[in-house]
């Protein structure tokens, strides 16, 4: 169930009609999954001044996942130009 909300985005609504639980419930569980995660040391980050004292040389990758929409182009009749033929009656 976490793992949808994270990766998927999806809402707690459509997450909890997916397992036939209640939103508030499906809230509670993602939330203590998170704060059980956040908690445990070995999910931690070091921190700013611990990384700068390190001797260790670290490689910083930054990828941007952000999720843009775009229009798409809308149908404009007049884009298109068609002639008449005379042979056709």
């Amino acid at each position: 169930m976490t793992l949808e909300y994270l990766r998927e985005y999806r809402t707690y609504f459509h997450i909890s009609r997916s397992y036939g639980l209640s939103e508030s419930s499906c809230y509670r569980n993602i939330r203590w999954v998170e704060d059980t995660l956040i908690k445990e040391w070995t999910f931690s980050l070091p921190g700013r001044k611990a990384l700068l004292k390190s001797d260790v040389e670290y490689d910083v990758v930054l990828i941007d996942a952000t999720e843009i929409p775009i229009e798409r182009p809308k149908k404009n009749k007049n884009t298109f130009i068609q002639a008449k033929r005379k042979d056709i009656r």
